[in-house]
Protein backbone atom coordinates (compact mmCIF):
# COMPACT_ATOMS: atom_id res chain seq x y z
CA UNK A 1 0.00 0.00 0.00
CA UNK A 2 2.93 2.02 0.34
CA UNK A 3 3.51 2.16 -3.74
CA UNK A 4 0.07 2.73 -3.76
CA UNK A 5 -0.56 5.81 -1.41
CA UNK A 6 2.63 7.04 -2.52
CA UNK A 7 1.10 7.86 -5.90
CA UNK A 8 -1.99 8.95 -4.41
CA UNK A 9 -0.10 11.57 -2.78
CA UNK A 10 1.49 12.71 -6.14
CA UNK A 11 -1.03 13.12 -8.01
CA UNK A 12 -3.09 15.24 -5.02
CA UNK A 13 -0.50 17.84 -4.41
CA UNK A 14 -0.38 18.01 -8.49
CA UNK A 15 -3.50 19.39 -8.97
CA UNK A 16 -3.44 21.27 -5.63
CA UNK A 17 0.20 22.96 -6.76
CA UNK A 18 -2.71 25.06 -8.83
CA UNK A 19 -5.92 25.60 -6.79
CA UNK A 20 -7.50 27.61 -7.90
CA UNK A 21 -7.56 26.69 -11.76
CA UNK A 22 -8.59 22.85 -10.50
CA UNK A 23 -11.01 23.71 -7.48
CA UNK A 24 -11.77 27.16 -7.43
CA UNK A 25 -12.75 28.05 -10.85
CA UNK A 26 -14.96 24.60 -11.27
CA UNK A 27 -16.46 25.95 -7.78
CA UNK A 28 -17.53 29.18 -9.33
CA UNK A 29 -19.06 28.28 -11.86
CA UNK A 30 -21.35 25.87 -9.97
CA UNK A 31 -22.25 28.34 -8.13
CA UNK A 32 -23.32 30.38 -11.35
CA UNK A 33 -25.41 27.84 -12.30
CA UNK A 34 -27.07 27.99 -8.78
CA UNK A 35 -27.59 31.38 -8.69
CA UNK A 36 -29.00 31.09 -12.56
CA UNK A 37 -31.10 28.27 -12.87
CA UNK A 38 -31.72 27.96 -9.23
CA UNK A 39 -32.64 30.88 -8.11
CA UNK A 40 -33.63 33.34 -10.67
CA UNK A 41 -35.81 30.96 -12.99
CA UNK A 42 -36.42 28.15 -10.39
CA UNK A 43 -39.66 29.60 -9.28
CA UNK A 44 -40.96 29.21 -13.02
CA UNK A 45 -39.78 25.43 -13.37
CA UNK A 46 -42.12 23.21 -11.97
CA UNK A 47 -41.75 19.33 -11.42
CA UNK A 48 -44.16 16.46 -11.35
CA UNK A 49 -42.57 14.86 -8.13
CA UNK A 50 -43.38 18.35 -6.38
CA UNK A 51 -39.42 18.76 -4.97
CA UNK A 52 -38.57 22.23 -5.72
CA UNK A 53 -36.32 23.00 -8.68
CA UNK A 54 -33.34 24.39 -6.69
CA UNK A 55 -33.52 21.22 -4.29
CA UNK A 56 -33.56 18.84 -7.51
CA UNK A 57 -31.08 20.95 -9.35
CA UNK A 58 -28.09 21.20 -6.70
CA UNK A 59 -27.32 16.97 -7.02
CA UNK A 60 -26.92 17.60 -10.13
CA UNK A 61 -24.59 20.19 -10.15
CA UNK A 62 -22.64 18.12 -7.60
CA UNK A 63 -22.59 15.07 -9.42
CA UNK A 64 -21.67 17.38 -12.70
CA UNK A 65 -18.59 18.99 -10.61
CA UNK A 66 -17.55 14.98 -9.63
CA UNK A 67 -17.21 13.47 -13.11
CA UNK A 68 -15.90 16.69 -14.76
CA UNK A 69 -12.80 17.09 -12.54
CA UNK A 70 -12.21 13.55 -12.21
CA UNK A 71 -12.20 13.47 -16.13
CA UNK A 72 -10.09 16.73 -15.79
CA UNK A 73 -7.35 15.45 -13.22
CA UNK A 74 -6.45 12.18 -14.84
CA UNK A 75 -5.71 13.03 -18.42
CA UNK A 76 -4.15 16.35 -17.11
CA UNK A 77 -1.95 13.95 -15.24
CA UNK A 78 -1.33 11.63 -18.35
CA UNK A 79 -0.73 14.47 -21.14
CA UNK A 80 1.71 16.57 -18.57
CA UNK A 81 3.70 12.99 -17.70
CA UNK A 82 3.73 12.99 -21.44
CA UNK A 83 5.37 15.97 -22.64
CA UNK A 84 7.77 15.44 -19.57
CA UNK A 85 8.54 12.46 -19.91
CA UNK A 86 8.20 10.86 -16.60
CA UNK A 87 5.69 8.34 -17.38
CA UNK A 88 7.37 6.24 -19.11
CA UNK A 89 9.78 6.07 -15.86
CA UNK A 90 6.88 5.22 -13.87
CA UNK A 91 5.48 2.55 -16.62
CA UNK A 92 9.03 0.44 -16.52
CA UNK A 93 9.73 1.08 -12.64
CA UNK A 94 8.58 -2.16 -10.67
CA UNK A 95 5.36 -1.03 -9.83
CA UNK A 96 2.22 -3.16 -10.78
CA UNK A 97 0.20 -1.13 -13.38
CA UNK A 98 -3.08 -1.35 -11.38
CA UNK A 99 -1.36 0.61 -8.71
CA UNK A 100 -0.74 3.68 -11.12
CA UNK A 101 -4.54 3.08 -12.70
CA UNK A 102 -5.78 3.00 -9.01
CA UNK A 103 -3.97 5.95 -7.73
CA UNK A 104 -4.63 8.11 -10.85
CA UNK A 105 -8.37 7.19 -10.01
CA UNK A 106 -8.56 7.81 -6.78
CA UNK A 107 -6.44 11.19 -7.38
CA UNK A 108 -9.66 11.69 -9.78
CA UNK A 109 -12.33 10.86 -7.17
CA UNK A 110 -10.40 13.02 -4.47
CA UNK A 111 -10.20 16.05 -7.04
CA UNK A 112 -13.91 15.77 -8.10
CA UNK A 113 -15.33 15.49 -4.38
CA UNK A 114 -13.50 18.42 -2.82
CA UNK A 115 -15.68 20.54 -5.96
CA UNK A 116 -18.64 18.26 -5.65
CA UNK A 117 -18.89 18.53 -1.85
CA UNK A 118 -17.99 22.75 -2.09
CA UNK A 119 -20.77 22.69 -4.64
CA UNK A 120 -23.24 21.39 -2.24
CA UNK A 121 -22.26 23.55 0.52
CA UNK A 122 -22.76 26.72 -1.27
CA UNK A 123 -26.07 24.97 -2.63
CA UNK A 124 -27.23 24.69 0.85
CA UNK A 125 -26.79 28.68 1.62
CA UNK A 126 -28.57 29.15 -1.61
CA UNK A 127 -31.31 26.74 -0.45
CA UNK A 128 -31.32 28.39 2.96
CA UNK A 129 -31.55 32.13 1.42
CA UNK A 130 -34.59 30.85 -1.17
CA UNK A 131 -36.73 27.86 0.32
CA UNK A 132 -35.56 28.87 4.27
CA UNK A 133 -34.35 25.04 4.92
CA UNK A 134 -31.43 23.25 4.74
CA UNK A 135 -30.83 20.60 1.73
CA UNK A 136 -31.20 17.19 3.72
CA UNK A 137 -28.84 14.12 2.87
CA UNK A 138 -31.36 10.91 3.05
CA UNK A 139 -28.66 8.30 2.13
CA UNK A 140 -25.02 9.45 3.14
CA UNK A 141 -23.29 5.78 2.51
CA UNK A 142 -25.24 5.85 -1.27
CA UNK A 143 -23.69 9.23 -1.22
CA UNK A 144 -20.26 7.73 -0.47
CA UNK A 145 -20.91 5.16 -2.78
CA UNK A 146 -21.61 7.09 -6.37
CA UNK A 147 -19.12 9.47 -5.42
CA UNK A 148 -16.46 6.72 -5.64
CA UNK A 149 -18.18 5.17 -8.23
CA UNK A 150 -18.73 8.41 -10.73
CA UNK A 151 -15.13 9.96 -9.74
CA UNK A 152 -13.00 6.35 -10.68
CA UNK A 153 -15.79 5.75 -13.77
CA UNK A 154 -14.55 9.23 -15.26
CA UNK A 155 -11.02 9.65 -13.96
CA UNK A 156 -10.47 5.82 -15.75
CA UNK A 157 -12.42 7.32 -18.72
CA UNK A 158 -9.84 10.12 -18.89
CA UNK A 159 -6.62 7.81 -18.58
CA UNK A 160 -8.27 5.95 -21.75
CA UNK A 161 -8.63 9.17 -23.57
CA UNK A 162 -5.31 10.68 -22.89
CA UNK A 163 -3.81 7.95 -24.33
CA UNK A 164 -5.64 7.87 -27.39
CA UNK A 165 -5.90 11.74 -28.02
CA UNK A 166 -2.54 13.08 -30.43
CA UNK A 167 -3.29 16.81 -29.48
CA UNK A 168 -5.12 19.04 -27.01
CA UNK A 169 -7.60 19.42 -29.62
CA UNK A 170 -8.65 16.04 -29.82
CA UNK A 171 -9.11 15.98 -25.66
CA UNK A 172 -10.52 18.80 -25.60
CA UNK A 173 -12.84 17.68 -28.50
CA UNK A 174 -13.83 14.50 -26.02
CA UNK A 175 -15.19 16.98 -23.29
CA UNK A 176 -17.22 19.52 -25.52
CA UNK A 177 -18.96 17.27 -27.45
CA UNK A 178 -19.22 13.50 -25.85
CA UNK A 179 -18.80 14.60 -21.97
CA UNK A 180 -20.72 17.75 -21.96
CA UNK A 181 -23.87 16.42 -23.71
CA UNK A 182 -23.92 13.39 -21.93
CA UNK A 183 -23.93 15.17 -18.91
CA UNK A 184 -26.64 17.91 -20.09
CA UNK A 185 -28.80 15.20 -21.53
CA UNK A 186 -28.32 12.93 -17.83
CA UNK A 187 -30.67 14.99 -15.83
CA UNK A 188 -28.65 17.36 -14.02
CA UNK A 189 -31.05 19.96 -14.99
CA UNK A 190 -34.13 18.62 -15.57
CA UNK A 191 -36.23 15.79 -14.81
CA UNK A 192 -37.26 13.59 -17.73
CA UNK A 193 -40.23 13.23 -16.33
CA UNK A 194 -40.92 16.52 -18.34
CA UNK A 195 -39.20 15.42 -21.27
CA UNK A 196 -40.83 14.03 -24.80
CA UNK A 197 -41.31 10.31 -25.10
CA UNK A 198 -38.69 10.16 -27.51
CA UNK A 199 -36.06 11.96 -25.26
CA UNK A 200 -37.41 9.80 -22.33
CA UNK A 201 -36.30 6.79 -24.00
CA UNK A 202 -32.93 8.55 -25.43
CA UNK A 203 -32.13 9.69 -21.94
CA UNK A 204 -32.39 5.76 -20.61
CA UNK A 205 -29.73 4.70 -23.00
CA UNK A 206 -27.53 7.17 -20.83
CA UNK A 207 -25.45 5.82 -18.43
CA UNK A 208 -24.55 8.93 -16.84
CA UNK A 209 -28.59 9.30 -16.03
CA UNK A 210 -28.16 6.56 -13.86
CA UNK A 211 -25.17 7.87 -11.91
CA UNK A 212 -26.89 11.65 -11.38
CA UNK A 213 -30.01 10.11 -10.47
CA UNK A 214 -28.55 7.24 -8.01
CA UNK A 215 -26.79 10.39 -6.42
CA UNK A 216 -29.60 12.41 -6.67
CA UNK A 217 -31.79 9.26 -4.40
CA UNK A 218 -28.58 9.47 -2.09
CA UNK A 219 -29.31 13.24 -1.27
CA UNK A 220 -33.76 13.43 -1.90
CA UNK A 221 -34.97 10.04 -1.30
CA UNK A 222 -36.13 9.74 -4.92
CA UNK A 223 -35.05 9.53 -8.31
CA UNK A 224 -36.66 8.73 -11.89
CA UNK A 225 -34.83 5.36 -11.76
CA UNK A 226 -34.85 2.36 -9.05
CA UNK A 227 -31.81 2.58 -7.08
CA UNK A 228 -30.78 -1.04 -7.79
CA UNK A 229 -30.54 -0.17 -11.48
CA UNK A 230 -28.35 2.65 -10.82
CA UNK A 231 -26.23 1.11 -8.55
CA UNK A 232 -25.49 -1.86 -10.62
CA UNK A 233 -24.95 -0.07 -14.00
CA UNK A 234 -22.24 2.52 -11.82
CA UNK A 235 -20.42 -0.56 -10.90
CA UNK A 236 -20.17 -2.16 -14.46
CA UNK A 237 -19.13 1.32 -15.43
CA UNK A 238 -16.28 1.31 -12.96
CA UNK A 239 -15.27 -2.29 -14.13
CA UNK A 240 -15.57 -1.87 -17.85
CA UNK A 241 -13.39 1.25 -17.92
CA UNK A 242 -11.29 -0.19 -15.32
CA UNK A 243 -9.98 -2.38 -17.81
CA UNK A 244 -9.84 0.18 -20.61
CA UNK A 245 -7.34 2.71 -18.53
CA UNK A 246 -5.45 -0.80 -17.79
CA UNK A 247 -5.38 -1.44 -21.05
CA UNK A 248 -4.29 1.85 -22.27
CA UNK A 249 -1.81 2.35 -19.82
CA UNK A 250 0.07 -1.07 -20.71
CA UNK A 251 -0.37 -0.52 -24.43
CA UNK A 252 -0.50 3.19 -25.27
CA UNK A 253 2.05 5.29 -26.73
CA UNK A 254 4.28 7.42 -24.30
CA UNK A 255 5.60 9.49 -27.07
CA UNK A 256 5.62 13.28 -26.46
CA UNK A 257 3.16 15.61 -28.83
Amino acid sequence: MIIFFTLLRREIKRFLKVAIQTVVSPIVSSALYLLVFGVSLGGSVSLNNGVPYLTFLIPGLMVMGLINNAFQNSSSSIVTSKFSGDLEDIRVAPIPHYYIVWAMGFGGVFRGSVVAIVTGIVGAIFHYLQLGTFISIEHPLWMIYFFIAGGLTFAFIGIGIAFLAKTFDQLSAFSAFILLPLTYLGGVFISIQNLAPIWQTLSKWNPLFYLINGFRYSMLGQADVDLPISVAISLFGVIVTFFIALFSLTKGSFSRW
